[in-house]
């Protein structure tokens, strides 16, 4: 069958390619089309998942950058105007407190003084 296949090959004028190769890009083909892992086992009839996992899942890059836009896209891209800027725990000095320009410039001298 497979010199039948080399012959196909040639004189189809493609590039060499074993026909082993075909499962390999079957399989690669249903995981980039989203098959579950334990699907293309099945399909090919490997033991285990994760001999199906570490012979495929390297082949195909753009699943890992795939999975990282997805979870991108799971955070938030507007902050409320009231939050935006501070870490969690911080607080924003109120202005109407009295005074609380003249602390945040008294503690900015106690901060320079410390430094020299």
């Amino acid at each position: 069958m497979s010199d039948y296949f080399d012959r196909l090959v040639r004189k189809a004028g493609l590039p060499p390619i074993r026909l082993h190769d075909l499962r390999h890009g079957a399989a690669t083909i249903a995981l980039a089309a989203g098959t579950e892992m334990k699907v293309v086992q099945d399909m090919l009839g490997h033991s285990s998942i994760s001999l199906t996992s570490d012979t495929y899942t390297s082949v195909l890059p753009e699943l890992a950058r795939e999975a990282a836009e997805a979870a991108a896209r799971l955070v938030p891209h507007q902050r409320s105007k009231r939050t935006a800027g501070l870490t969690s725990g911080s607080q924003r000095p109120s202005p109407s407190t009295p005074n609380s320009g003249k602390d945040h410039k008294a503690s900015k001298k106690q901060q320079v003084k410390r430094a020299s």
